[in-house]
């Protein structure tokens, strides 16, 4: 598993809102891989600031391969993204 955590651009709602149905179609399309997934947010809860994945992936460079085929990593609206593996261990299955 790989945890990615994506942080957006500085004024970049805009284009995440171009953007959106990309990325929507980008998550159906991998939808088996992806343990959850959902939006960060700012401190009153309403705008997204990035995003973080948790997703079942076999190797770093599938975690990249999902992260660089997602159409707000293409389109800018991410500033930076981090991929680290990753392992759950709480609550135990």
């Amino acid at each position: 598993m790989y945890a990615i955590i994506c942080f957006d651009r500085p004024a970049s709602a805009a284009l995440r809102d171009a953007n959106r149905e990309a990325h929507m179609a980008h998550l159906e399309a991998n939808v088996e891989k992806i343990t959850f997934a959902g939006p960060l947010k700012d401190e009153e809860g309403v705008a997204s600031t990035g995003a973080v994945f948790i997703l079942d992936a076999d190797n770093r460079e599938d975690a990249e391969a999902f992260s660089n085929g997602d159409a707000f990593n293409t389109a800018g609206v991410y500033e930076s993204v981090i991929i680290r593996p990753f392992r759950k261990v709480f609550p135990a299955e």
